[in-house]
């Protein structure tokens, strides 16, 4: 090859990035945009807001305070709602803490956790590899789970790896590939084990949460002392404990190898009977517990609308139908006071 027909080719090349690069800002610029320039719901009193039983969640309604974190009150959650300083992509909230999965925008986006107080503004922060997906605290507020996609960017794709840490009063406790796995009482030592999707009881040892290989998803019940996780069935994914700690309500594949397909099912954890919800649309979330019999999840809006969310509700005994709960949100935390 001639020296003046690389230089061709390098030039080429450096246009079509230029281009490819440009489109992007111009794509992003045009969102922004649009989200930017539209009229947000009615706002209300953050204090008056956090005072009473309420549900933190993530604002997706177009305008300014698009991502930001938000509150509504448990008694009128189509009401007014508070808006918070901080931008969240996950967020999750107790009485007395919450946690908040934030991202920086550029040509490449970065990523962090944002540990918040009692009146969801930020104490700390820590940054995070990959892709955020899951974010969950514990009642107390001291224990802290957070899941990303270090390759891949969706648990409907063939192959992705994900890191799941747990961490103490802000102190990691680990990647959880680290930590000892058994199903049907032999270890599961494999290379590809991925885990995502943690839910945390209340005594502050005990959680569930997915474990995945070759093909497999796991119901995992852990131990944070003996930092050990022991399988308790297949096909379950995201789980999320009730309130009363009496079932687990999760996504399933039931058997369908179509990928990004799931149904919503409720555990009894005493009795093993599985129960599948009345939305038979595929629901790619965790769930959050509105109380022990009625489940929430984000879905997203279709065609024009996909860049925002609503919040659903559904009973967890299979009965019953699906309905907006709130308008424009997703990852839903109730909190009771």
């Amino acid at each position: 090859m001639t020296r003046g027909r690389l230089v061709v080719i390098m030039v080429t090349a450096l246009v079509v990035l230029g281009v490819a690069v440009g489109y992007f800002v111009y794509v992003r610029a045009a969102t922004d945009a649009r989200i930017a320039g539209a009229d947000g719901p009615a706002s209300a009193d953050r204090t008056e807001v956090l005072a009473a039983p309420h549900v933190v969640f993530r604002n997706s309604a177009l305008g300014t305070d698009y991502g930001r974190l938000a509150a509504v009150s448990l008694s009128d959650p189509a009401g007014p709602r508070a808006v918070f300083d901080i931008s969240c992509e996950r967020s999750y909230a107790t009485a007395d803490a919450g946690v908040c999965v934030t991202a920086k925008r550029g040509v490449v986006q970065t990523y962090g956790v944002s540990m918040l107080g009692p009146e969801l503004q930020q104490v700390s922060a820590t940054e995070l590899v990959g892709l955020p997906s899951r974010a969950r605290m514990s009642t107390d507020g001291s224990l802290v789970a957070t899941t990303t996609f270090v390759t891949g960017h969706s648990y409907a794709q063939a192959s992705f790896s994900t890191e799941t840490i747990i961490r103490r009063d802000g102190k990691s406790l680990g990647n959880l590939e680290t930590w000892d796995v058994e199903v049907d009482g032999r270890p599961l030592q494999s290379v590809d084990r991925n885990f995502w999707g943690v839910t945390f009881a209340s005594d502050d040892d005990t959680f569930y949460v997915t474990a995945a290989s070759g093909g497999t998803t796991w119901l995992m019940k852990g131990s944070l002392s003996a930092k050990k996780l022991t399988a308790l069935r297949t096909d379950a994914e995201c789980p999320s404990l009730s309130p009363d700690e009496t079932k687990v309500a999760y996504k399933k594949r039931l058997g369908n190898t179509t990928p990004g397909i799931w149904r919503i099912a409720v555990l009894d954890l005493a009795t093993g009977q599985e129960t599948l919800t009345s939305d038979l649309r595929s629901v790619d979330d965790q769930v959050e517990w509105l109380d022990d019999n009625t489940l929430l999840y984000g879905m997203p809006r279709s065609g024009a609308d996909a860049t925002t969310t609503d919040i659903w509700a559904v009973p967890a005994d299979g009965t019953g139908e699906a309905k907006i709960f709130i308008e424009h949100g997703s990852s839903p935390a109730v909190v009771r006071l």
